[in-house]
């Protein structure tokens, strides 16, 4: 089910509060900042080597699936 929600207003900036593991923000966000600046929609997160879609991509989607993915940009419901 897709639900469509408002943007976050630092949705595009901040990851999901508790969403990164603590002592990794600053180089998981590093790598999700390249990646949009480099126009990806997603990066290997550096400790756990997953794929993690940008906060960006998800923004284009235009809608929120509910899996609680990280970079989520939009308001809980």
């Amino acid at each position: 089910m897709t639900r469509r929600l408002a943007l976050r207003v630092d949705g595009l900036k901040s990851p999901k509060p508790g969403r990164i593991p603590t002592g990794s923000e600053a180089v998981v966000m590093e790598a999700h900042d390249a990646a949009v600046t480099a126009g990806r929609s997603s990066y290997v997160d550096p400790s756990t080597r997953l794929t993690v879609f940008t906060a960006r991509f998800l923004a284009d989607r235009n809608y929120c699936c509910g899996s609680g993915c990280r970079h989520c940009p939009y308001v809980d419901p």
